[in-house]
């Protein structure tokens, strides 16, 4: 029986800035461009889009740890808890767990839809929940086939980002799309150093990850590549900001101030650290990314 400690691992807490940092980016962009809602209403349309991110985060966490579980691929892996993999809970308790984290995602998702009468906010949330099932889950798991990358930027960096944004306007906005990017991106980050690390159980267990089909080498460079370009677009962003661009915020440049923190996972990456010392770079990954978002966040709003 899983005690209360190991549930809350296996909801694995560190990957959340995943979640909220988009929203944070979202509701600054917002802020930017100017909204016609109250104070009031803003903001509990902003809480509302943070709980549906979270709990999204949250109910893919179970569900992976749910169908790793019973595939057999969680048993020779290294790094955070795994309830189903070590036996330490019913798979079925796991899952149902993780159905009750999308069934919160679907309920504050329904209440936005109502307040923002774009219905078609329905049809992303099924799309999302879904996603997030079959990122491991059923028949045929796309994230067994290498794409898990693009899902996790589309959804934790397009949709969420410029779906905050459009609840807390009522339009949509290329600035949300072009801060999307990053935010992706490092989303992306995430997912790529832990599949690095489970390259030899992924591909013991016949887990075709996206790290798994290009190899350590190649797959080392990706993560780099997703850590630096976003330094490098906000940076832009910001100088054409600062060039008086009317809807570029110069005081995304703010962000750059978390590049320093890059420096450490980037040289663990890069000089071949395995198993246990990737699980240290996904910790200080997580750290750049909401240091990186909460600056971006403040540059936003203070423009």
């Amino acid at each position: 029986m899983a005690t209360t400690k190991e549930w809350l691992e296996g909801a694995r807490p560190k990957t959340l800035p995943a979640a909220f940092v988009p929203v944070a980016v979202g509701t600054a962009t917002a802020a930017f461009v100017g909204t016609p809602l109250s104070a009031l209403s803003f903001w509990f349309r902003a809480v509302l889009a943070l709980v549906v991110s979270l709990a999204l985060q949250v109910g893919v966490n179970y569900a992976n740890d749910y169908s790793d579980g019973i595939r057999g691929t969680d048993n020779v892996r290294v790094g955070p808890v795994r309830l189903v993999g070590q036996g330490l809970a019913e798979p079925s308790a796991v899952k149902k767990v993780a159905w009750a984290s999308f069934g919160v995602a679907a309920v504050a998702g329904l209440l936005l839809t109502l307040l923002t009468q774009a219905w078609w906010l329905l049809i992303i949330g099924v799309i999302a929940i879904l996603a997030a099932w079959f990122y491991t889950g059923g028949p045929s798991p796309y994230g067994y086939a290498g794409v898990g990358e693009v899902s996790v930027f589309i959804f934790f960096g397009v949709v969420a980002v410029t779906g905050t944004t459009f609840v807390l306007t009522n339009s949509l906005n290329l600035l949300a799309f072009l801060f999307s990017i990053p935010i992706g991106l490092f989303a992306c980050s995430l997912l790529v150093v832990n599949n690095l690390r489970d390259i030899p159980g992924d591909t013991e267990a016949g887990k075709r990850t996206l790290a798994v089909r290009l190899g350590d080498q190649r797959t080392r460079a990706l993560y780099t590549f997703c850590v630096l370009v976003p330094f490098l677009i906000v940076g832009v962003l910001g100088l054409c900001g600062v060039g008086n661009v009317p809807f570029l915020p110069a005081g995304a440049l703010l962000a750059l101030v978390a590049l320093p923190m890059a420096t450490i996972p980037l040289r663990r990456v890069r000089r071949g650290d395995t198993g246990p010392d990737l699980v240290k770079v996904l910790v200080g990954t997580a750290r750049i990314q909401l240091a990186f978002g909460l600056l971006l966040t403040l540059g936003v709003a203070l423009s």
